[in-house]
């Protein structure tokens, strides 16, 4: 592929037990990690990051490429010192399809991004990564996301019932555009879920009338947010490094 917003390969090489990938460099770490060091942060930064994910996924959805797991870790940006230039990271799950001809059915992606109907076991398309890109708005916004439950099940049950609120105070500033928006990205029905190239032409992202409101409560709930995040990352790197160091000692 080749997009300014997709991270480019440039090589692959075989191991016995492994496939080495070699990407291009980028130094500016995950979206999420910058945007809580912010002092200022508003609705209409939220909003053109959506806009610069919605291009690059309507790129893939052109190339019959379903990207599968977006999620905020696979959101990398390019720079240091530049908040604009991002790389969509992690093709694992990534897969080409002709939905013309075919579905895809493959249960895969991350829990709290996965789209109800990959929940269910029934035959899916692209719509799963608008989805994703709706839950990602959503945090975006107030800083929480919209399905979360310790319990795996009740989490999911959440997810395929669709059901979520804009709570008070986070989400009082934020306009109706915004979660109209949110809304028709978080539509169960994946057959009536928009397409990237339709959600691109909405008011919320293709006209110039966006909030410029700091959004306080938004930040402190998103620095709460990527902490949690990151520390449950890196909790499961030890688990998956000690079952590594057990499968050695054998």
């Amino acid at each position: 592929m080749n997009h300014p917003n997709v991270i480019k390969l440039h090589a692959v090489y075989s191991e016995p037990d492994m496939f080495i990938l070699i990407t291009e460099f980028v130094e500016g770490g995950e979206l999420f990690d910058r945007i809580v060091d912010k002092t200022f942060y508003t609705e209409r930064e939220a909003r053109d990051v959506v806009k610069g994910l919605l291009h690059v996924t309507a790129y893939c959805h052109a190339a019959n490429i379903v990207h599968r797991d977006l999620k905020p870790e696979n959101i990398l940006l390019v720079h240091r010192d530049d908040d604009a230039s991002f790389k969509l990271a992690d093709f694992g799950f990534a897969q080409r399809i002709d939905l013309s001809k075919s579905h895809l059915v493959t249960q895969c992606g991350t829990p709290g991004y996965v789209a109800p109907e990959v929940l269910r076991g029934k035959a899916y398309g692209n719509g799963v990564d608008i989805w994703s890109i709706g839950v990602i708005t959503y945090i975006l916004l107030c800083g929480y996301p919209p399905f979360h439950n310790d319990n795996r099940n009740a989490l999911f049950q959440q997810v395929k019932s669709g059901t979520f609120e804009f709570h008070s105070p986070y989400w009082d500033h934020i306009s109706d555009a915004a979660k109209d928006f949110i809304r028709l990205m978080l539509t169960v029905d994946p057959n009536i879920r928009p397409a990237a190239k339709t959600l691109l032409k909405l008011p919320w992202i293709a006209g110039p009338n966006v909030g410029n409101v700091q959004l306080e409560a938004a930040l402190r709930q998103l620095r709460q947010f990527n902490a949690h995040r990151r520390l449950k990352a890196a909790s499961i790197a030890v688990r998956s490094l000690d079952m590594e160091n057990d499968v050695n000692l054998v």
